[in-house]
């Protein structure tokens, strides 16, 4: 499986000149982590975080560098500091060392990359232009649901255990914090802690309305007395 399989193809982006403001707003509003930064001709030129937006708000208690700290060279890690700490733009606390794959890269190579630069994301590129990004949910997603080569399609437990989720997601009396599907040839396994059984039919219910179902056992404990918000 390659990084053109997996990844995110149009991804949400930002021109270097963007106000902060318009960019905390935007990852608020889409529920997302980082931005990649395009220059006029579409060319990759930076990344924006909410860890860059964070690290914006914290210089602000750095303390000034002492004298001989000065004269080592650390005024300029200060006058660093300062640019993220008051600039306005993107283009002003933005990542520019950036670790970018082709499109061809294996899902190996993108989790590597990922693990030992210890970042939640990773650019696509293709001749400097974007044309897509992976992150750590993408990889997730691929271990979850494998596409073997050739594959005309995806193979149906992964299927079911999505859909589990997504309509336990829907739910007020339920919460994937406690309980998680495992699915098997179609038949579902409840893990993790729930106590009513109530909530154990209820499940059942909400699993047997998913396509593919055969059939659901639950495999769960009682919550511990100072779990709350357990059924």
């Amino acid at each position: 499986m390659r990084a053109r399989d997996i990844m995110t193809a149009d991804p949400v982006t930002v021109p270097p000149d963007t106000p902060l403001e318009a960019v905390a707003a935007l990852m608020a509003e889409r529920n997302i982590s980082g931005l990649p930064v395009l220059d006029p001709d579409g060319r990759l030129v930076g990344l924006v975080t909410d860890g860059d937006l964070m690290r914006r708000l914290s210089a602000k208690e750095d303390k000034p560098a002492s004298f001989f700290a000065a004269l080592l060279g650390a005024n300029a890690d200060q006058a660093m500091a300062y640019a993220r700490a008051h600039g306005r733009r993107v283009r002003d606390v933005m990542s520019t060392d950036l670790a970018t794959v082709a499109e061809d890269a294996t899902v190996e190579e993108v989790a590597h990359i990922l693990e030992t630069k210890r970042i939640r994301r990773v650019p696509v590129v293709r001749e400097g232009k974007l044309v897509g990004v992976v992150s750590r949910a993408d990889l997730l997603r691929a271990v979850m649901a494998p596409v073997g080569s050739g594959a005309e399609e995806e193979a149906s437990d992964p299927r079911i255990r999505r859909g589990i989720y997504a309509a336990m997601r829907e739910q007020p009396w339920i919460s994937t914090r406690f309980v998680f599907p495992m699915v098997k040839d179609g038949v579902v396994t409840f893990h993790g802690f729930l106590g009513a059984q109530q909530a154990m039919t209820a499940l059942r219910v909400l699993a047997e309305g998913v396509p593919g179902v055969r059939e659901v056992r639950f495999d769960t404990a009682p919550p511990p007395s100072l779990m709350v918000g357990v059924p």
